[in-house]
């Protein structure tokens, strides 16, 4: 009696699948995923306070694809949380890492904090601006190689008449402050926070991981966010912004003055981990190659 196979030449699929976790948990493998896509941003660092605050650097982001793994799997997944804003005189906190718990792990690295009062911005997944200062001049924190950008520095300006500067992103490194007399008081702006990446691996384009906006000088504007959840930095009459959740943007830094509520820097954005799995095929075991075909109907065992 002739076999009817044309059935199995259509094999049921494994659709792709993407998961997000905006909170620590369990990814578990679909059975038959090898390999993984995925994206891990870590907590945005918190903008210093007044006075001078540096903005604080976006967390470090990590993206790439054919990460291994075994089907049907679980694997732990940390997401980080934004670092705390300064108070007065007070440097922000780092933000935490964030982490995809493959076999091959991927840690992403909190973002460096803010720095204020004539303190360096800290390291991190990117860094945090430096504050504004008479003398000596302050810098930017180092970045992550390959998860983002360093901050901004906040040159000497012979008097203390100065912003804070900008905190890196995964994109750009922050702006440098700018110095000069009073007035006018657009020579004293914050430093712009550095852009963040662009990524479509949930289908769509979402930008993460900008910086945090320095600090503005007295009556002087703050810095602006970095595209991907930066935060601006403190100017009248705005306070400072925190960074984005689960977009890993940095916070901006406090004004000079006390007109903003307690002279605080923002906090940083948490991060996020997207895993995304692609479709396969899960049942080819009864499909014959064209070979096969070939020889099965000249038998008469086609009935396709």
């Amino acid at each position: 009696m002739p076999r009817l196979i044309g059935a199995a030449l259509n094999p049921k699929l494994q659709g792709e699948k993407i998961t997000t976790f905006n909170s620590s948990g369990t990814f578990t493998t679909q059975p038959l995923t090898t390999s993984v896509e995925h994206l891990v941003v870590a907590g945005g660092g918190g903008g210093a306070g007044r006075y001078y605050g540096g903005g604080g650097g976006a967390g470090g982001l990590l993206t790439a694809s054919g990460n291994p793994v075994s089907g049907n799997s679980p694997y732990p997944i940390t997401v980080g949380g934004g670092g705390a804003g300064g108070g007065l005189g007070a440097n922000g906190a780092k933000g935490s890492n964030s982490v995809l718990g493959t076999p091959s792990a991927i840690t992403s690295i909190g973002g460096g904090f803010g720095g204020a009062d004539g303190a360096n911005g800290g390291p991190g997944g990117s860094g945090g601006g430096g504050s504004g200062t008479s003398a000596p001049g302050t810098t930017g924190g180092s970045a992550t190689a390959g998860q983002g950008n360093a901050g901004g520095n906040a040159p000497v300006s012979g008097s203390d008449d100065t912003g804070g500067a900008g905190g890196g992103g995964a994109g750009a490194v922050g702006g440098n402050n700018t110095s000069g007399p009073t007035p006018p008081a657009s020579a004293l702006v914050g430093g712009n926070g550095g852009a963040g990446t662009a990524s479509s691996i949930t289908g769509s384009s979402v930008t993460y991981a900008g910086g945090g906006g320095g600090g503005g000088y007295y009556q002087a504007a703050g810095g602006t966010g970095g595209s991907g959840g930066g935060g601006n930095g403190a100017g009248p009459p705005a306070a400072a912004q925190d960074g984005t959740a689960n977009l890993g943007g940095g916070a901006g830094g406090a004004q000079h003055t006390s007109s903003q509520p307690d002279g605080e820097g923002g906090s940083g954005g948490s991060g996020v981990v997207i895993v995304k799995e692609a479709q396969v095929a899960t049942d080819t075991s009864n499909c014959w190659d064209l070979r096969t075909v070939y020889r099965e109907v000249k038998a008469g065992n086609w009935n396709g």
